[in-house]
C-alpha cells in the first residue's frame, strides 16, 4: 500500500502564470508530504505504507503542426511541438525555474492556441530529491533504518533519467506521450544535487552565461575582478558568489535571506565554481575544470539541466604550428575529437559546428580587449581546428601517429578538454564556443618551462579572461533568443529551449 499526499487533479490553463503556480502547488504539496514522513521516519516512527510523491507534469495535444503564433515567436528554433499529437514533460524546482518555465509556457500557448494541462505525474520524486539545501535529517539514521529506507521511499531511478531524448536515441512506448523537454524532472534534480558536490556552490547561483577554465590562475583573477565589481556602485553585478555559497554583495546593497549560511570550505571542491551575479540571472559564473575531458563531459552534463544562453571553454592549448607563437589565441572554428569521453553519446561521425554568434563575439572581444585589427589581430589570434585528447602525452607515443593524424586534421591547438565542452554543448543545444591561448609548441621543442611560464601567465591571463568576459556581455547585449541556433535542433526537437 502507499502513503500517498492528497491529490490535486489535473486542470487546464490558458494563462502561463496561472499553469506555472499549479505546477508549483502540486510540487510543494508532494515535497511536504515527503519531508514530513521522512521526519517521521528520522524519529522511529513506522509508517502507514510505502511513502510516495509524484512530479507535476505539464502536457500538451495538439492536431496540426502549424505553428499560430506570429512575429517573434516563429522565428524561435523553439516553443513548439515538431507535429500532431502528446507531448509532455514532468517538471521539478518551480521556483528555481519560474522564470525559465514561464516563457516555454506562453510560447507553446502562443504557437498552437491550445491549452495546457498541468497535473500529478506518475513519476515518484526520490525522497534525497526533496531535503532543503540545507537539510541533513538522513544522517540522523541507525544503520539499520538506513538499510530500510528502500522499502519505505522511492530512491533515484536510473531509468527514469538517462539522456535518450537528448541523445535522440528516445523512443516513446506505444501509447505514451512524446518528450516536451530534454531533460525529465528527475534527471534535473540529480544534476542539481551534482552541482552543489562538484562546483560547492547552489544551482541558485548559476548565471546564464558560463565560463570554463582549466587552470586555478583565470579564477584568481576572476575572484580578484568579482570582488572589484563588489565595490563598485555602479557595477551591473549585484553579488558575488564563492564556494561554499559565500555571497559578497556590490556596496549598498543589504544583505539577503540565505546570505548567512555560506561558509567558505575547509577544502575547494573538485571543480569549483565562481558567479558574477545579476538580478536577471544574465551574469557570469566560472567553472575551474581541472585537466582532462573526463571533468569537462561530467561538468557539462549537469549544467546542461540549468540551460545556460551560452558557454565557453578559455584555457591553454599546445600551437601546433611554427609560425605561433607563446601567448597567440586560437579561435576553435571546428573540433578533432580523441578524448573518446562522449563515443558512445554522440558518434564520432556527428560533425561540430561553428556557430556564428559565438565566434563572432569572440572574435570582436579580442579587438576590443587587445585594440588591434585587420592583419594586426590576425598576427595574435589563428581561427582553425582544435584537437582534444585524453592522453596528456601524446607526444611520447613512438609511432608518431597522433602527430599525423592532426596534421591531416589541420589542426592548429591541441588541448584536452575543448572538444568535450563543444561537443556536450551541441548534444544539450546549449551554444557554445573555445578561445584558447597558446602556452607551448611540443613540437617545435617550446615546452613550459618555469620561467617562460610566469612570463605567459603574468602577460596573458588578465587580458584572455577580460575577453571571454567582453564575449559573453556581447552575446548578452545582442538578445539571447539569436543564440539558440538552428544547427542544435534535430528533425523532430523538442519544445522547450
Amino acid at each position: 500500500m502507499s502513503y500517498l499526499p492528497d491529490f490535486i487533479a489535473p486542470l487546464r490553463f490558458s494563462d502561463p502564470a496561472a499553469a506555472l503556480a499549479q505546477a508549483q502547488l502540486i510540487y510543494d504539496n508532494s515535497i511536504r508530504h515527503l519531508r514530513q514522513a521522512m521526519q517521521r521516519y528520522v524519529a522511529g516512527e513506522e509508517l502507514p505504507g510505502h511513502v510516495r510523491a509524484c512530479y507535476p507534469f505539464v502536457r500538451v495535444q495538439t492536431d496540426t503542426m502549424m505553428r499560430q503564433g506570429s512575429g517573434d515567436a516563429t522565428r524561435l528554433s523553439y516553443g513548439f511541438v515538431a507535429g500532431a499529437g502528446r507531448f509532455e514533460t514532468t517538471l521539478t524546482r518551480p521556483d528555481l525555474y519560474a522564470s525559465y518555465y514561464l516563457a516555454q509556457f506562453a510560447l507553446l500557448l502562443e504557437n498552437h492556441q491550445v491549452e495546457l494541462e498541468v497535473g500529478t505525474s506518475t513519476q515518484p520524486i526520490p525522497v534525497h530529491f526533496s531535503f532543503a539545501d540545507n537539510e541533513h535529517v538522513e544522517g540522523n539514521l541507525s544503520p539499520e533504518r538506513r538499510t530500510r529506507m528502500r522499502d519505505v521511499f522511492d530512491l533515484p531511478d536510473l531509468t527514469a533519467m538517462d539522456d535518450g531524448i537528448a541523445n535522440g536515441t528516445h523512443v516513446p512506448h506505444h501509447g505514451e506521450a512524446q518528450p516536451l523537454s530534454l531533460f525529465t524532472a528527475q534527471r534535473v534534480d540529480y544534476s542539481l544535487q551534482r552541482l552543489r558536490h562538484y562546483t560547492g556552490t547552489a544551482p541558485e547561483h548559476f548565471q546564464n552565461f558560463v565560463l570554463f577554465t582549466n587552470y586555478q590562475f583565470y579564477i584568481d583573477e576572476f575572484i580578484a575582478l568579482g570582488h572589484a565589481a563588489m565595490r563598485d556602485n555602479a557595477s551591473e553585478y549585484i553579488a558575488f558568489v564563492e564556494p561554499g555559497n559565500v555571497v559578497s554583495r556590490r556596496t549598498g546593497l543589504s544583505a539577503q535571506t540565505g546570505d548567512e549560511f555560506g561558509k567558505p570550505p575547509p577544502r575547494l571542491p573538485q571543480m569549483p565554481a565562481y558567479h558574477l551575479v545579476r538580478a536577471d540571472g544574465s551574469g557570469i559564473s566560472m567553472v575551474n575544470i581541472g585537466v582532462g575531458p573526463a571533468n569537462a563531459k561530467t561538468i557539462t552534463d549537469h549544467i546542461a539541466v540549468l540551460r545556460p544562453h551560452a558557454w565557453i571553454m578559455l584555457g591553454h592549448c599546445a600551437g601546433l604550428r611554427t609560425t605561433q607563437q607563446l601567448g597567440d589565441y586560437v579561435l576553435a572554428h571546428g573540433y578533432v575529437r580523441e578524448d573518446h569521453v562522449l563515443d558512445e553519446e554522440l558518434p564520432l561521425w556527428v560533425p561540430i559546428p561553428a556557430l556564428a554568434e559565438i565566434q563572432v563575439a569572440l572574435e570582436s572581444a579580442v579587438s576590443e580587449v587587445t585594440q588591434l585589427k585587420g592583419a594586426a589581430l590576425k598576427s595574435i589570434m589563428r581561427t582553425g581546428t582544435v584537437a582534444s585528447t585524453d592522453n596528456r602525452n601524446w607526444e611520447l607515443l613512438p609511432d608518431n601517429g597522433p602527430q599525423r593524424r592532426f596534421s591531416q586534421s589541420r589542426a592548429v591547438a591541441l588541448d584536452m578538454e575543448s572538444a568535450t565542452i563543444a561537443a556536450n554543448g551541441f548534444r544539450f543545444r546549449v551554444p557554445y564556443g573555445t578561445l584558447l591561448c597558446v602556452s607551448d609548441k611540443p613540437l617545435h621543442g617550446e615546452i613550459k618551462l618555469p620561467g617562460m611560464a610566469n612570463h605567459f601567465y603574468r602577460e596573458r591571463v588578465d587580458q584572455h579572461l577580460r575577453i571571454g568576459m567582453r564575449a559573453l556581455e556581447l552575446l548578452r547585449a545582442q538578445g539571447v533568443d539569436q543564440l539558440h541556433s538552428r544547427k542544435l535542433r534535430s528533425f523532430a526537437e523538442v519544445a522547450f529551449q
